[in-house]
């Protein structure tokens, strides 16, 4: 493992958005991708009166966070979750709702420099890419058993991959004569099978097809689809969500779902909203905000995050909703 210190992405922008939510007397937040617990040590340092829910599905990342924030004491309440399990864990400490939420995505700097996790195609490593390690299914059973056709609409659809067929062909054909179960092994295969043409932008060859594979292997977009309205249905009139996506297909539902609340529904032409059809949310970015040039010189691993963030005008409408 690699101990050097985790840089938060954007955390100028992360606690800029949260700051009118997370100083409210009594506020809570939720920041519900833990990881190392740089976002969630800022946001408690900065605000003193803050009681804060650290959300993590590893295990090993709640140990160390909950380290880390020893010292703010019953202010941090570790929690192991998904973060589409937000109002259980709500509810599990005795609260009704929350006032600020943060969701950084993807896989976390520290689960990308633990070798043995088997995320990164830059090191050999067991190919796992579980970020819960109870759970059963992991990189090597996708890689080695799924169907070709379920392989190339993985590599497709997750990773984005135009040349996912010509990849899946390489990994049939070499685990058609020995199970492939190293992350080095992968790569190696994806490198060769992509052309030459297509190596020459967007870093290694082998990040979209283990892209891919960690979104399936960890159910990212399944689960995004459903954390994302839980926890805005959570939230108290004047709470803020700040969202933080690593690649388009996260974007897409996150824009989506904050702009389908930020709208009316009342029949066009009205003067005034019907009750209980008015927008429930307000956007505060009109457009993902990205990394400045600072950032990404001190942090490279920041580059493709794209920050969106909306504060909650009123209640919501929904059945269960935050009153």
């Amino acid at each position: 493992m690699n101990d050097a210190p985790h840089v938060p992405v954007m955390l100028d922008e992360v606690l800029d958005h949260l700051a009118p939510a997370a100083s409210r007397p009594g506020a809570l937040a939720v920041d519900a991708t833990l990881g190392a617990g740089g976002h969630s040590e800022a946001l408690l340092t900065a605000h003193p009166g803050l009681t804060l829910i650290g959300v993590d599905r590893d295990p090993n990342a709640l140990e160390l966070a909950s380290k880390r924030l020893a010292g703010f004491g019953d202010r941090f309440i570790p929690a192991r979750a998904v973060y589409d399990e937000i109002p259980d864990v709500l509810r599990a400490n005795g609260f009704a709702a929350l006032d600020a939420v943060l969701f950084d995505l993807g896989v976390s700097s520290m689960q990308l420099d633990q070798r043995e996790r088997g995320f990164a195609y830059s090191q050999d490593a067991p190919l796992d890419m579980r970020m819960n390690p109870d759970d059963e299914l992991t990189a090597e059973t996708v890689v080695n058993t799924y169907a070709p056709g379920d392989l190339v609409r993985i590599l497709r659809t997750y990773g984005e991959e135009k040349f996912a067929t010509r990849v899946v062909s390489a990994i049939v054909d070499a685990r058609g004569k020995a199970r492939i179960t190293s992350t080095g092994r992968l790569a190696e295969l994806v490198k060769d099978a992509i052309p030459q043409a297509g190596k020459r932008t967007g870093g290694n060859p082998a990040k979209r097809t283990f892209q891919a594979l960690r979104i399936e292997v960890n159910g990212e977009l399944e689960t995004w689809e459903r954390a994302l309205p839980a926890a805005l249905d959570a939230m108290n009139p004047g709470g803020r969500v700040v969202v933080m996506s690593y690649h388009s297909l996260e974007d897409r539902i996150t824009k989506q779902e904050l702009a389908k609340r930020a709208k009316s529904n009342s029949p066009a032409g009205l003067p005034v909203d019907l009750p209980g059809t008015g927008p429930t949310f307000r956007l505060l970015t009109k457009k993902a905000q990205q990394p400045t040039q600072t950032e990404l010189d001190r942090n490279p691993r920041s580059a493709p995050a794209r920050l969106r963030a909306a504060e909650r005008i009123a209640p919501s409408t929904r059945a269960g909703g935050a009153p």
